[in-house]
């Protein structure tokens, strides 16, 4: 049986050129009125996951 992709995983994190894991910052969806604006600016920018991309390459 083939593998297949795991969109649930592969919607979360994106997988760079050079092997680092990028993700989303939480708090970003529903009720944003009560942060401050440099606040969302700071999350706005994606973070970088500690492990390693051979332990996620299966996802894609």
């Amino acid at each position: 049986m083939a593998l297949k992709n795991k969109k649930s995983v592969s919607q979360r994190i994106k997988i760079t050129k050079s092997g680092k894991i990028m993700r989303r910052a939480m708090s970003l969806g529903h009720n944003r009125a009560n942060k401050a604006g440099i606040q969302m600016g700071r999350k706005k920018r994606k973070r970088l996951l500690s492990i390693h991309s051979y332990a996620v390459k299966k996802y894609f």
